[in-house]
């Protein structure tokens, strides 16, 4: 489970701030993403529900990335939420996938009932196939049990809670194999994905390319987010055939927009302006994201509002105020920058030196 000192505090006013406009829909997608991606940062019931809400909300692709945030942060309490979003068929599939991603990334034997279910009933199979996923994930934390195996299965390189651990395979070779191979099951196709995205290099990335050809939607999908992780601009050919086939799954072409944000080359800025026009509206949202969050990088800007928490010292502070917007804080062994986020009056702490 993720630790909540990881976590940053706000006051309440500016968490009831990012909860509603969270849920506004007069907001463009491009700043609901960027309040989303801060919410996933807090803890306790009203990030949660807002989150929780966004499950629920007319845009698919801020549906499904909400569905995502409550499992990257393996909050146990939004596991009924979450099951109630796996159970609805009216709901988009990519949003139904993701429900069924994050019950196994909180990781929980208790919803290995439902995602049995699932795999035998949801009618869309990118579904089943997550659910499959996540039955192999919970089966083998359930094996490694309070081993120190767990926190091998946990970690990351990338820092995110990966749906199937990483083929512990050190050959490229062999887990080229594993991945082009439509007969292994899709736990052990991720776990190859994995462990060629964690030893990098120009063959892994070829073979990591060579996989966006699979049957499978739902591995195409995890192929380009994966490649957005790596951030190879070898790959830009290659996911921006992805997002001009319109025959593609949304799922495929959303991530392929994604990763071509993250290479954000001449070639993909001109790509992403152009799908941002695209009919099926998770692509074109996808695009209109991307864009925002290379304008704010280009600005030298976070595209998420900031939040840190102050440190709990004791000693007195001396304040030099350099100007409305920036203070220096200088403590006996601290130093500290305090700047107003954009957009709210409330104050991020930024540690930018120590013991003077």
């Amino acid at each position: 489970m993720s630790s909540d000192s990881n976590m940053f505090q706000v006051t309440q006013e500016t968490e009831k701030f990012l909860c509603e406009r969270l849920m506004d829909q007069s907001q463009p997608i491009s700043e609901r993403f960027r309040v989303l991606f801060s919410l996933r940062n807090l803890r306790g019931p009203a990030p949660r529900n807002a989150l929780i809400s966004a499950t629920r909300d007319p845009s698919n692709l801020l549906a499904h990335e909400a569905a995502f945030a409550l499992g990257q942060m393996q909050d146990t309490e939004a596991i009924p939420a979450l099951k109630l979003v796996l159970n609805n068929y009216s709901l988009h599939p990519i949003v139904r996938h993701e429900a069924a991603e994050a019950l196994g990334a909180i990781g929980l034997e208790s919803n290995i009932t439902l995602l049995k279910d699932s795999l035998e009933t949801d009618p869309a199979q990118e579904v089943r196939e997550t659910c499959e996923l996540a039955l192999s994930r919970l089966e083998e934390l359930k094996n490694v049990g309070d081993s120190n195996e767990a926190s091998t299965i946990e970690a990351s390189p990338f820092l995110s809670v990966d749906p199937a651990a990483p083929a512990s395979c050190s050959s490229v070779h062999e887990l080229r194999e594993v991945i082009l191979n439509e007969e292994k099951g899709m736990y052990e196709r991720y776990g190859a994905l994995f462990g060629l995205r964690n030893q990098g290099g120009d063959e892994a990335v070829a073979a990591i390319i060579e996989s966006l050809n699979a049957k499978s939607a739902l591995l195409r999908h995890e192929v380009a987010y994966v490649l957005g992780q790596l951030q190879n601009k070898a790959a830009s050919d290659a996911l921006s055939r992805v997002l001009k086939d319109v025959n593609e799954h949304p799922m495929v072409r959303h991530e392929a927009a994604e990763a071509l944000g993250s290479i954000a080359d001449d070639q993909c800025i001109s790509l992403l302006e152009e799908f941002s026009k695209d009919p099926e509206p998770i692509v074109s949202q996808s695009c209109e994201v991307a864009l925002s969050m290379l304008d704010f990088e280009r600005s030298g800007k976070s595209f998420e509002y900031l939040f840190m928490q102050a440190p709990q010292l004791q000693e007195t502070c001396i304040c030099n105020y350099i100007n409305p917007g920036l203070v220096i804080v200088t403590y006996k062994h601290l130093a500290c920058d305090i700047q107003l986020c954009s957009n709210l009056n409330v104050l991020a702490l930024v540690v930018v030196g120590s013991a003077l």
